[in-house]
Parts: C-alpha cells; sequence; structure tokens
C-alpha cells in the first residue's frame, strides 16, 4: 500500500508499505543484476550504506543459477541474504538489450542465452512464474522497450502488445500469489508504460493501465538513446495520467541530475547502474561533480574521496590510496570506489525526502544541481 505523504508542486513524499518492510520515497534502489551488486558488495554492506531496496534481473537469474534452484533453497531473499525488499525487472528489457538474440511474438518473446546460446521463450505467464519462484517483493511486468528512435507504426503496435501481455501478467500473478507452493503470496506487479518519445501513444496507454488497478506504474524505454530533454519532456506529459496514489518508477534512470528533475515530475523509485559502473573505472560522485580517481593530481592527495561523507571508503581511506588500488587493480580500490557511489545516491535520496518533508526540494535542487557543476 502506497501513502502520499505530502507534495511540493509534482514531487510526491510517500511511504510503500510491502510484505518485506516500509519504503520511504524517493528512493534509489541499487541494482544487484546477478543478485549481487558488482564491485564485490555484500547485502551487509547494503545494510550500512543505508539501502532500502535491492534490484535484481529475472532474465539474468533464469539464465543462472536458474529461478527453480533459487526457489529450492527459500527464494532471493534467503539466498542472497537480504531482509528489505527486491523489485524483480520482468526481463522486458532483454528484449531490447538482446535485439539479436530475440524473436518477437504474441505469445511472447524467444532468446538466445547470451552465456552458451541455448534457446530460451519468455511470455508474460513465463515471466511472472520466474518471478514467482524467485518471490521478489515486487516483480515488474513483461513488456516490450521499443527505441526511441522506432517507426510511430512499430511502437503503436508494440504498446498494444505490451497492454495484452499487461493483463496477462496481472491475472497470472493472482493464480501464482493463490498457490500454497508460493513463497511470496503478497508480491506485487507494477505495469510498464511504454510510447518511446510519441506524447499520444505516452498518454494512451499510461490511461488505459492505469485502469487495471496495479501496485505501481513504471515509465519504460526512456534512457535508451533520447535525449535528457525529451525525457523530461515524455516526464512531463506521462506522469500526471498515472494514478498520483500509487508509486511511480522510472526504469534505468540516470545521473543525480536526472534524479532531481525526475523526483520534481513525480517519480518515486529509481534505479540505475552508474554508480556501481562508474565506480568500478574510477569514477566517483562528490557535491562538487565526478572524480576520475586515476588522475596523476590525486597521486599524493591525503584526503577522502569526500571531505565529511561517511561512507566505508571516505571513513577511513585517502584519494592516493585508492587511486594506487586502482592502478594495481586490486579489488579493493573498485569495491571502495562502489561503496562510495551506492552511499552518495542513498544519502542524496536522504537529502531528498528531507527537503520534501521541509517544503524546501525546489531550493534543495537549484543548489545541489549548481554545487555538482562548480567542481
Amino acid at each position: 500500500m502506497y501513502r502520499l505523504l505530502k507534495q511540493e508542486g509534482r514531487a510526491k513524499r510517500g511511504e510503500f508499505h510491502t510484505v518485506h518492510g516500509v519504503i520511504q520515497t524517493p528512493v534509489f534502489m541499487n541494482v544487484g543484476t546477478a543478485a549481487a551488486i558488482k564491485g564485490a558488495v555484500s547485502t551487509q554492506d547494503l545494510q550500512q550504506i543505508g539501502t532500502q531496496v535491492q534490484l535484481s534481473n529475472t532474465y539474468h537469474l533464469h539464465v543462472r543459477p536458474g529461478d527453480a534452484l533459487v526457489k529450492k533453497l527459500g527464494g532471493l531473499h534467503k539466498f542472497m541474504v537480504w531482509d528489505k525488499p527486491i523489485l524483480t525487472d520482468s526481463g522486458g528489457f532483454q528484449v531490447f538489450s538482446l535485439a539479436g538474440l530475440r524473436k518477437i511474438k504474441e505469445e511472447g518473446v524467444y532468446f538466445q542465452s547470451h552465456i552458451d546460446g541455448k534457446k530460451i521463450f519468455m511470455g508474460p505467464e513465463e515471466s511472472m512464474q520466474i518471478q514467482s519462484n524467485l518471490a521478489s517483493t515486487i516483480a515488474m511486468a513483461f513488456d516490450e522497450c521499443p527505441s526511441s528512435v522506432a517507426e510511430r507504426s512499430y511502437v503503436e503496435a508494440s504498446v498494444a502488445r505490451t497492454t495484452r501481455w499487461l493483463k496477462r501478467c496481472k491475472q497470472e500473478m493472482n493464480r501464482l500469489n493463490g498457490l500454497e507452493s508460493t513463497i511470496n503470496q503478497n508480491q506485487m506487479l507494477f505495469g510498464i508504460n511504454q510510447g518511446a518519445i510519441f506524447d499520444d501513444i505516452r498518454i494512451d496507454h499510461a490511461k488505459a493501465i492505469s485502469e487495471l488497478d496495479l501496485d505501481g506504474y513504471a515509465v519504460g524505454g526512456l534512457a535508451v538513446g533520447e535525449s535528457h530533454e525529451e525525457m523530461y519532456h515524455i516526464l512531463d506529459v506521462t506522469v500526471p495520467h498515472l494514478p498520483k496514489d500509487k508509486p511511480t518508477y522510472l526504469m534505468g534512470v540516470g545521473t543525480p541530475a536526472n534524479i532531481l528533475e525526475g523526483v520534481e515530475r513525480g517519480i518515486d523509485f529509481f534505479d540505475c547502474v552508474y554508480p556501481s559502473r562508474n565506480g568500478r573505472h574510477g569514477h566517483v560522485y562528490t557535491n562538487q561533480g565526478k572524480l576520475n580517481l586515476f588522475n596523476q593530481k590525486f597521486e599524493l592527495d591525503a584526503k577522502p574521496i569526500e571531505e565529511g561523507c561517511q561512507c566505508p571508503a571516505c571513513q577511513h581511506y585517502s584519494r592516493a590510496y585508492i587511486r594506487h588500488l586502482l592502478k594495481a587493480r586490486e579489488m579493493l580500490g573498485m569495491r571502495l570506489c562502489v561503496l562510495h557511489n551506492l552511499y552518495f545516491y542513498n544519502t542524496m535520496m536522504e537529502e531528498i525526502r528531507d527537503a520534501l518533508d521541509q517544503n524546501r526540494f525546489q531550493s534543495y535542487k537549484e543548489e545541489k544541481l549548481y554545487r555538482m557543476t562548480q567542481g
């Protein structure tokens, strides 16, 4: 259940009650695609750096180690030793990202595994069954994510099929949640709005899926090649047509600036691989902008990544030492950078929630963006 606590303009401050705990929104979900954050980050680390929700991927876990195996071991929470909410992505994005390895039909999508080339079929029912086996808190509906540059006629047909698939997802999830053998009988379902960068298709689709009274609604198919301005415009026209009393989720987004702009437009949930991916390459986020710790100017720098930061890296280690680790290809260097970046994102979300609580989000956003461009 979602409680809208207050609004500032279109920005929402809420609480989402789930079987695995309450999520304070707006929230950033830390991405653990294959049930682990890349960069040797444990679930104990996630607790320490203020993580509320962890995101894993249906397709990747189906391929390896197999969702049936995860179910035998008690579901994803037990498997990865995490007692807070988990959202599982439906596999729909892989329909987009593995374009060379798939064929889309009305019944679902035929894939070749990116690991061993084995044939896989996934449709709405299969996606729900896999996510039910994983026993995540929130399951995403199976959809197709059309390219942002796709022809209008293709996008129209794709979105219509995504709506049909969503109805099948809802029906199948209701069935699975009623089975005694289901680990999480309170699994929630979020639907996904698509429509590339066509305003009218986005709006019509938002209205159509809103009628299905789902647990939450995502805006998908953005941050896939369109400009930031186009993405913000789509949010401006689409989000007002999604239910205000349900959480909204902007999938796969993004930079700190993207998140601030998304919150301003009414988004509750975000996820992105940037903090962990950039961290593994020595790129770290600070309130003065992004630093590349491989740069020689940090060779003798005894300061932490950011003065005053309470993350495990900044509490103990210098920029010079972390730079040395990265140059020497020691895994600890990557790990410390990823921990710092995730802490930065989680802390920024906490600051956003505090600002909304105090009716000062707009001034917070402007100040944060200004500071981050002055570095």
